[in-house]
C-alpha cells in the first residue's frame, strides 16, 4: 500500500470511501477541522486530497510544510481502518461531513468536526433542531437541580430533545429527567464514546445517545470540554443556562450559541450567589428569562407544554400533585391547596413514596 492509497478494507462504496478518507485526514497530525475543510473544498473530496501530489498540496493556502508532508502518512491510514473496525465491533456509527447522516445543525459552526462518533440512535437534527441545550455548574444548588429536573421533564413531554454534556450536576439531572419522562437526550462528550466520563455516569450513558468528535479510546482532557461545548450549542435551537459562574463552561456554551445564531435562555438565581452570576450576566445581555419550560416553548414557537394526565390519587394527594406544576415551598402549597400543615405533609410524604414528588432545597416539585 502506497502512502496515498485509501484503505482497501472494509468495503469502499462511494460514501464509505469518502468517510474513510475524511477519517484518515482527521487522524493526520497538524490537520484540524478548518484545514481539513479547506483541503476538501480545494480538491473537491477528501479522497482527492489523499491522492493529490505534494506539489499541489503545497499550493493550498494556510498549510505549513509539516502538515503537507503528513498528508497520506500510512500511520493515519492504518489508524482510520482500525477506528472503523472498532466502531463496528462496539456498535458505534461514524458520521462524516458531506456524507449522509451528518447533522445539518452543525453547519452553523465555523469549524464543524469532519467526523463524529455516535453511540445510540441520533434524533433528526435539522438546521434548526427541536432540541435544547441544558447546561450548568457541576456544583449546583439543590434548588437548581430541582428546577433542572422539572424543566427537562416538561421539555421532554413537549417532544424536545435535551442536549447536555454528561457532567456532574446540572448535566446529569437534565439527561436523567428527559429520559425518565420518556423523551430523548443527547450527551456530547469531552472524551470518546467508549470512555465515559465521569465513570459514575456509565449506566446513564447507556440510556442516552452519545456524540463525540474524539476517536475511540480517547480519554477526557481539560481542553476537550470547552471545545465540545460548541457542539452542544450548535445541535440545539437554544441553550439554557441554569447556574454557573461568569467564567465557566456554561457561559462558553452560551457564547457559542450566540455565534451560531441560537437563542440563549437563563434562569435567575439568588443575588450574591456566585453560581447565579453567569445567568444574571446573560440576562443583562438580553438572554430570555426562564422559570418554566413554557418560557422556552413560547420563545421558540414550539407551543405549550402538553397537559399530563395526573395519576389516580386520593383527593388530598391529587390536590397537592396538581399544585406542584411548578416548584413550591410548604407555605406556597398551603396557600394553594388550603390543606392543614399535617394534611399537606402527609400528602407530600405519600407522593414522595410513590416516586411522584421530591423535595430539594426547601422546595417541592414533581419528579
Amino acid at each position: 500500500m502506497t502512502p496515498r492509497d485509501l484503505p482497501s478494507s472494509p468495503p469502499t462504496e462511494p460514501d464509505t470511501a469518502e468517510l474513510l478518507a475524511l477519517l484518515t485526514l482527521r487522524l493526520t497530525p497538524g490537520l484540524g477541522p478548518r484545514r481539513i475543510e479547506t483541503l476538501r473544498r480545494h480538491f473537491g473530496t477528501a479522497q482527492a486530497v489523499l491522492r493529490a501530489p505534494l506539489t499541489q498540496l503545497r499550493q493550498v493556502p494556510g498549510l505549513d510544510a509539516r502538515s503537507v508532508a503528513a498528508i497520506g502518512d500510512p500511520k493515519a491510514t492504518a489508524q482510520a481502518r482500525e477506528q472503523w473496525q472498532r466502531a463496528g465491533l462496539l456498535g458505534v456509527t461514524l458520521l462524516a461531513r458531506g456524507v449522509g447522516g451528518y447533522p445539518a445543525a452543525l453547519d452553523a459552526l465555523s469549524d464543524p468536526p469532519p467526523v463524529l462518533w455516535v453511540r445510540g440512535p441520533l434524533p433528526p437534527l435539522p438546521v434548526v433542531p427541536r432540541a435544547l441545550g441544558v447546561v450548568g455548574t457541576r456544583a449546583a444548588s439543590p434548588h437548581a437541580l430541582g428546577l433542572t429536573r422539572q424543566l427537562s421533564r416538561d421539555l421532554a413531554h413537549a417532544g424536545v430533545v435535551v442536549v447536555s454534556g454528561l457532567a456532574r450536576g446540572v448535566d446529569t439531572v437534565a439527561h436523567e429527567a428527559a429520559i425518565d419522562a420518556g423523551g430523548q437526550s443527547v450527551a456530547v462528550l469531552g472524551s470518546a464514546v467508549d470512555r465515559i466520563y465521569p465513570a459514575e455516569n456509565a449506566a446513564l450513558a447507556d440510556r442516552l445517545t452519545l456524540v463525540s468528535e474524539y476517536p475511540l479510546g480517547t480519554g477526557p482532557a481539560q481542553h476537550h470540554f470547552p471545545t465540545r461545548n460548541r457542539l452542544i450549542a450548535a445541535l440545539s435551537a437554544g441553550t439554557l443556562v441554569v447556574e454557573g459562574e461568569r467564567k465557566s463552561g456554561s457561559l462558553i456554551t452560551a457564547v457559542h450559541a450566540l455565534e451560531c445564531g441560537r437563542t440563549v435562555f437563563a434562569v435567575p438565581g439568588r443575588a450574591g450567589d456566585l453560581r447565579a452570576a453567569g445567568p444574571h450576566q446573560l440576562l443583562r445581555d438580553g438572554a430570555v428569562l426562564t422559570e418554566t419550560a413554557a418560557d422556552v416553548l413560547q420563545e421558540l414557537g414550539w407551543g405549550p407544554v402538553p397537559p399530563q394526565a395526573p395519576p389516580e390519587l386520593p383527593e388530598d394527594q391529587a390536590c397537592v400533585y396538581l399544585a406542584l406544576s411548578t416548584p413550591a415551598t410548604l407555605d406556597d402549597l398551603q396557600v394553594v391547596t388550603r390543606l392543614s400543615l399535617p394534611e399537606l405533609q402527609t400528602a407530600l410524604v405519600m407522593l414522595q413514596l410513590l416516586g411522584l414528588a421530591d423535595e430539594t432545597g426547601g422546595r417541592w416539585a414533581r419528579r
